[in-house]
């Protein structure tokens, strides 16, 4: 496809604009694809609201957006494996492929990665066509809409957030936060067999979204402490605790959680930088902290636990707004993150 399309762009804090641009053209070993759905996510809000997410800073015009799903509309040179048409889900971010990192397969950490929506980095897909390496585009079967598509991504995150700490069936977990992340990541240890999964929030619509998606039980924290709840389990707390918030209360939280050797998993983005961990505790436990950042290799497992229903990822979605709402969709999910579990914009 060639021509003009419009582009969402962050042009300051709380400042998005529309504008026009050439629609880009695959180069060697590229797709060009028409974005059908994407994400609202929570660095998005951070970036809109405040400019910033934990150490990048807004430094220019900024598309938004790193959630897609789409359809295949050209094949750049070389590319072999997808034909017009196809319904693809995409990994956000191409890592360069040489570094230390790349070699040892820890790709998400590649410090050349170009990520969607990151300034310094790459503009992001709140655009009604892009262009992204063959190579970190996933075809989708038959059975999956290019929405289920889109949520691969969050859906990636919580996949990461588990398999990185190893939860496994017998266990029980404590998720602090029921936002998408958070959701994610208890669909995730539903998935991986664990056996009893708490989540903690102070929002009841999200709460309650915990319990149709895996939760054993939720906890308003306004209400309820799920620090004394904790200590009533075996061995006086959880195995596994999912800090999914990006909060400073949570963060501090989670260390109070564990039973002894316990872990403690920070899947959850700050706009802050720093944040505090009760370390005194986490040594008396002998617990055991997993740093999330993003993900790897994840792509085509998480396509197939959706694929075959084992995770129902677009039961997370609450609110779809067109292409040409998309500044409402990014102010409303700001405004109403009592009404908002997951919000994403669409181009059909």
């Amino acid at each position: 496809m060639e021509g003009k399309m419009k582009v969402c762009v962050l042009t300051g804090k709380q400042k998005l604009e529309w504008v026009e641009r050439d629609i880009p053209q695959p180069g060697k070993g590229e797709l060009q694809i028409k974005l059908e759905y994407v994400g609202v996510c929570g660095s998005d809000l951070h970036f809109y609201q405040e400019g910033q997410l934990a150490n990048w800073t807004l430094d220019g015009p900024l598309a938004l957006g790193h959630e897609p799903g789409g359809v295949v509309t050209a094949i750049g040179e070389g590319v072999e494996g997808f034909e017009i048409g196809d319904k693809v889900s995409i990994e956000p971010a191409v890592p360069c492929g040489e570094c230390e990192d790349c070699r040892k397969g820890h790709y998400n950490l590649c410090k050349n990665i170009k990520m969607f929506a990151i300034p310094g980095e790459r503009d992001g897909v709140n655009a009604e066509y892009c262009v992204h390496s063959a190579s970190m585009c996933y075809k989708l079967p038959e059975n999956m809409t290019t929405l289920e598509g889109a949520m691969i991504e969050p859906l990636a995150v919580g996949m990461h957030a588990t398999e990185l700490s190893n939860a496994k069936i017998g266990e029980t977990a404590i998720v602090l936060g029921s936002g998408c992340i958070g959701l994610c990541t208890v669909m995730s240890l539903k998935a991986r067999g664990v056996s009893e999964i708490y989540v903690a929030d102070i929002m009841d619509k999200r709460l309650e979204k915990a319990m149709e998606v895996g939760a054993t039980r939720v906890f308003n924290s306004t209400r309820e402490s799920i620090e004394e709840f904790a200590k009533t389990l075996p061995g006086g707390g959880a195995d596994q605790v999912y800090e999914c918030a990006g909060n400073r209360v949570t963060t501090l939280q989670t260390c109070k959680l564990i039973k002894r050797a316990g872990k403690v998993t920070l899947v959850g983005v700050s706009p802050e930088p720093i944040l505090e961990l009760d370390i005194a505790t986490l040594n008396a436990m002998e617990g055991t902290i997993y740093s999330v950042y993003r993900y790897r290799n994840l792509w085509p497992k998480a396509i197939a636990a959706v694929s075959s229903g084992l995770i129902p990822v677009k039961d997370i979605v609450s609110h779809q707004f067109d292409f040409k709402d998309c500044i409402e969709a990014i102010d409303y999910s700001l405004n109403h993150k009592d009404e908002v579990i997951k919000a994403v914009v669409k181009f059909q």
